[in-house]
């Protein structure tokens, strides 16, 4: 199996992911909402992914919008499963 990073935005509520979610749309960055990994669930149970290659304009964009709460933007690695072939 092959290793694909991904990169999570931790919330403490679900306001706040919703909140960064819009900006995230309006902007054309790609995302997805996700529930949070095991492997980092401390926080109210869904994030929003984004390829790491976006975390630094995550970072710029949470600095502007300073309203916006997280736990954190965090990168892991997890197996890519091939279901198909």
């Amino acid at each position: 199996m092959k290793m694909q990073r991904q990169s999570y935005v931790l919330f403490p509520s679900h306001a706040d992911g919703i909140a960064l979610e819009k900006i995230l749309r309006s902007r054309g960055i790609k995302y997805a909402i996700a529930p949070t990994p095991r492997e980092l669930s401390k926080c109210c149970g869904i994030s929003i992914m984004v390829r790491p290659e976006d975390v630094t304009v995550v970072e710029e964009l949470l600095k502007e919008y300073t309203d916006i709460r997280t736990e954190g933007i965090y990168t892991i690695e997890k197996k890519r499963r091939n279901w198909f072939g």
